[in-house]
């Protein structure tokens, strides 16, 4: 035994070149899993993989755009090569647009869905099926403190967050009785580039406290699980 928690498991992370998901990716990888790590940039994707496995992790890079079926499709293939079942889903991905309704695009709000729910969907609907064959994964989603709070300029961004929450809680009570967890994790400010505030600084929750939470979620014992997670500055100053 090497003392890693998730050896011998495979994961799933979506959005992994930058940010909140390559910390994720790389947390999973330290904990011995083998991470298949997702986005739509392909150097993105392959220099954080090339990155884990020069850590000595194991790491695969597969270039998807999640809003489209058939990319989805290749990814999970390409997920259940390396040993036949993937054990975790990280539902990453997503993208932010804030401004008030009345100047908001059609093709901005429209972009928004399709990635931060669609995607989703897509993603969860197609690892379902090992999942339950193994009897067991986690499937953990991204979502923000905006799906729990309003606020000016986040009226499309916010709703999808509030449907990601909708869309996880009904999808627990489907799966459970497969031993498959659903977990949510909401961040509020964190120090990265998407942040509509800008807010930056050690005071800030970094990538890496993102990170940790999910490792947290998918190691407990697997007789218990942590539905929802709020992760937020201690003392933002």
């Amino acid at each position: 035994m090497n003392g890693k928690k998730l050896s011998g498991e495979v994961a799933v992370v979506t959005g992994a070149g930058r940010g909140i998901g390559k910390a994720i990716a790389g947390a999973l990888a330290e904990e011995g899993a083998h991470v298949v790590l997702a986005a739509r940039t392909s150097a993105e994707i392959e220099k954080a993989a090339e990155d884990i496995r020069a850590s000595g992790g194991l790491a695969t890079a597969v270039r998807a755009d999640i809003t489209d079926e058939g990319q989805v499709g290749h990814l999970m293939g390409e997920s259940l090569k390396v040993k036949g079942s993937v054990d975790i889903l990280v539902n990453n991905a997503g993208i932010g647009v804030f401004k008030p309704v009345v100047t908001m695009e059609v093709s901005e709000f429209d972009a928004m869905w399709n990635v931060n729910m669609r995607g989703v969907f897509l993603a969860t609907r197609a690892v379902l099926p090992s999942m339950i064959r193994s009897r067991k994964g986690a499937i953990v989603n991204i979502a923000s403190l905006a799906g729990k709070n309003t606020f000016k300029g986040g009226a499309g961004y916010g709703a999808t967050k509030w449907a990601l929450r909708g869309f996880a809680g009904s999808l627990m009570l489907e799966v459970r009785e497969h031993n498959i967890r659903v977990v949510t994790i909401c961040p509020g400010s964190v120090d990265t580039d998407f942040s509509p505030g800008g807010k930056k600084g050690a005071q800030i929750t970094q990538p890496e406290d993102v990170a940790s939470a999910v490792i947290f979620a998918v190691t407990a014992p697997e007789r218990s699980m942590f539905s929802e997670i709020d992760l937020r500055p201690t003392n933002p100053i």
